[in-house]
């Protein structure tokens, strides 16, 4: 698949194949990619726990808080991002500039990680509703949790629904 291709394609899966497993080969290429994603000063503040087994189930739990993220009860792998420390240079130029980049890493971060896992034919679903000190327990992490992304095979049921997105011209302006 081209970009093209993946950005029309990859849609937030809530129907997963609860019998299905990750390849490691996949997972491995996911997470290749993330870490190939770019940062501010290449620092990566941030850190990438995939649960897997009774860990993931733990952590379906934690995220499945007043009815919300049902479906991630049959995620085989969830991939836990917790927000790490800038380097020196990055933290300085947040500071000066009063820009957070750690959080626009971490959604680098995560189409990075959201794109390769559609080449390799995973869903994916980034979920922002969760409980961080249940996780940060679960995972063992000091740092706050920012994002769990789901990832799994859909199930066959769960075909491509239409985007409903903002005409181009609602969101570029060109200045000369």
């Amino acid at each position: 698949m081209n970009f093209r291709e993946i950005a029309e394609n990859r849609q937030s899966c809530r129907s997963y194949d609860a019998e299905r497993a990750v390849e490691e080969e996949k997972l491995y290429r996911v997470l290749e990619s993330a870490r190939l994603a770019p940062s501010a000063c290449n620092g990566q503040p941030y850190h990438i726990t995939v649960c897997k087994g009774e860990a993931a189930k733990k952590v379906a739990k934690a995220v499945q808080g007043m009815g919300m993220n049902k479906f991630a009860s049959d995620v085989p792998v969830m991939l836990v991002i917790s927000e790490k420390p800038y380097v020196a240079s990055a933290a300085l130029g947040a500071r000066v500039k009063k820009n957070d980049y750690r959080s626009i890493d971490i959604g680098i971060l995560s189409a990075y990680i959201t794109a390769e896992a559609a080449a390799e034919g995973l869903g994916t679903c980034i979920l922002g509703w969760f409980d961080d000190e249940a996780i940060r327990g679960i995972c063992q992490l000091d740092e706050p949790v920012r994002l769990v992304i789901t990832l799994g095979y859909a199930k066959f049921s769960d075909t491509l629904r239409p985007k409903k997105r903002k005409e181009l011209d609602e969101l570029v302006t060109t200045v000369e």
